[in-house]
């Protein structure tokens, strides 16, 4: 399952760093969705997205405690 956790990582930090250029976009007046400016054309395609990548941080959120080295075992990062 190491293979799942990797991409619903990958998914997360997309998500996380598009989500941070719309904010940061905003305030400066623009719209940095890099997501909407690639799949654009394809809204479904671009919804299917944003659905893996909240499936994907749902993942995390569920098995990250088990699936980590330092929070499974109790260690600090």
């Amino acid at each position: 399952m190491k293979w799942l956790h990797t991409v619903a990582w990958i998914l997360v930090m997309v998500g996380a760093l598009n989500w941070g250029l719309v904010g940061l976009g905003g305030f400066m007046g623009a719209n940095w969705n890099v997501v909407g400016m690639i799949l654009g054309s394809w809204p479904q395609v671009e919804w299917l997205v944003y659905v893996l990548v909240g499936a994907g941080a749902v993942y995390e959120i569920v098995m990250h405690k088990s699936l980590c080295k330092n929070c499974g075992t109790g260690g600090m990062m």
